[in-house]
This record gives structure tokens, sequence and C-alpha cells, in this order.
């Protein structure tokens, strides 16, 4: 028969076990949350301004900051928010800077210049020292590695010429397409561009440009021209379908936090492990 000291040192196992055995058996710890932060909800993120000549239609949010102008904004058909200098555009502001950071820090996998017109790529980090051009289609296949991002790092500038395209091919809900510049993008009229361009300076979208992504300068000023811009192409915008990855916002690493109930849960055990050995004295059975 076993003994009250017995089944207390039992008990008091059970207590440790529980919280350890539930930590270990839950599933797999949740994402940092989305590789843009807050900047994850806009579609358009100006810094000094934002400027919009005819009808342009924003699926997304729309923002501004430090700047608190917005022109034009009559003719634009939203479907989101508008966020001129407040606490959430800050806040975009500062995480789209988290991101630029980030991407421009990406090991590179290719270096390339000129032009990328023609050219069918494979998921990697791009990186050009000066300008970047697009002239007639780029073809982004993620083939076999959906999941792998595109990352262009460019040294200044990125342009394209009037009715440019970037085809995105075998993606899904975790693909990225990331266009780090390093001073001022333009796109030119008719472009349709895959992909979030994250600009150091200025953006401007000529005539009819589309956008399945973002369009975020982080100093200077976004100027729109009857474009359409989106942050979700699930439905096809520009002909570019985006798999469900919203706007190819997909994270550029395996970066992972644990869940805060793992983290309590580790904390219980660990409490209890403290709580066992103190007592361990105060509940042996007699000598």
């Amino acid at each position: 028969m076993e003994t009250v000291a017995t089944l207390l040192q039992r008990w008091a196992r059970l207590t440790i076990m529980v919280p350890v055995v539930a930590m270990f058996g839950a599933p797999a710890p949740a994402s940092a949350g989305p590789f843009l932060g807050a900047a994850q909800s806009f579609a358009v993120l100006g810094g000094s301004a934002v400027t919009n000549a005819g009808s342009t239609t924003i699926a997304g949010d729309l923002g501004i900051y430090p700047g608190t102008a917005i022109s034009g904004s009559g003719t634009i058909t939203l479907t989101g928010t508008v966020h001129p200098g407040d606490a959430v555009a800050q806040q975009a502001q500062a995480d789209a800077l988290t991101a630029f950071t980030t991407l421009a820090a990406q090991p590179v996998t290719t270096n390339l210049t000129g032009d990328l017109g023609g050219k069918t790529l494979s998921p990697g980090v791009y990186s050009f020292s000066s300008s970047a051009q697009l002239t007639g289609t780029l073809t982004l296949n993620f083939g076999a590695d959906p999941d792998q991002p595109f990352i262009f790092q460019i040294g200044s500038t990125l342009t394209t010429a009037s009715g440019s395209a970037v085809d995105v091919l075998n993606g899904s809900a975790n693909s990225g397409v990331y266009w780090e510049v390093g001073s001022s993008a333009t796109l030119g009229a008719g472009t349709v561009l895959a992909g979030n361009i994250l600009a150091d300076q200025s953006i401007t979208l000529d005539s009819s440009a589309i956008v399945c992504g973002r369009a975020i300068a982080l100093t200077a000023a976004v100027t729109l021209d009857g474009n359409t811009i989106a942050n979700d192409c699930r439905s096809g915008v520009g002909g570019i379908n985006d798999f469900g990855s919203a706007g190819f916002s997909g994270p550029i690493g395996s970066t992972s936090v644990p869940e805060p109930a793992s983290l309590l849960l580790l904390a219980t055990g660990l409490v209890g492990v403290s709580a066992l050995r103190r007592s361990w004295p105060l509940i042996a059975p007699p000598g």
C-alpha cells in the first residue's frame, strides 16, 4: 500500500509534467507576424506627400507620414482607410523602414546590371549596384520554391518603360516579391508590376500603371495618375494573381517567436520544478 508521502511525490511530478508535455505537444510556434508589420495593411504610403491625378483605384489603406497632404483624393476609389499623418501611418513608416533595412542586408545571390526585360528568374536576392531598368516582360518563376522570396536590391533608381510587365508563376500564399530602391522608382505608363516597392525617396506611377503589392515611399512623395494599386490580388489585378499572398508580402526568412501560451506553460513547469525541489525533504518517507 502506497504511503501518503509517495502519493504526494507522484502528484508533484504530475503537476510538473502536465504543462511541460502540453508545451512540447503544442502546435509549432506562431510566426512573428507580417514582414511589413503595420505597413502590411497599406497599398499606398507616402513620406512627404501623396498626389493623384485622374481616376485611381486603391485596394488597401492610404496614408502619409510625416507629411499630411493627400491631394486629388476626390478621384480615388478607395477600399481601405485614409491615414493622413496619424499614429497608424507613423508606425507603418517605422515598420517599412525596418523592412527596407532588412531587405538591404540580405546576402546577395546574383549581381545584375542593365535591363531586366526578357529575363526569367528563380527566387533569390538580386543586386544592382546602381540603377535598374525594365523594358518588356520580366518573368518571376517560383518553380519548386514558392515560399522563397524574390528580393531586388537596387542602389539608386528603378525605372520601367511604358507597357512593361512583371509576370509571376507558381507562387503560393507565402510568396514574397520586394523591390528595395535606394532612391526613387518610376513606373512608365501602362506598366504592370508585381511586388512591393519600398523606395528611400519617391515613387511615381505614370498613367494607367498597375501595382499588385504596395507603393511605399519612405521620405518623399508618391505620385499617382489614374492607377490601380492593390495589396490583395487574389481576384486578379492587371492580369496578376498573387496566389493568396496579400500582394506578394510573404516572409523573407523562417524567423518565428514562441506562442504566449507556450511561454506560460514553460514558466509553470519551471515553477513546479522549483517548488518540488524545495518540498522533497518535507514529503520524503520517514527513515
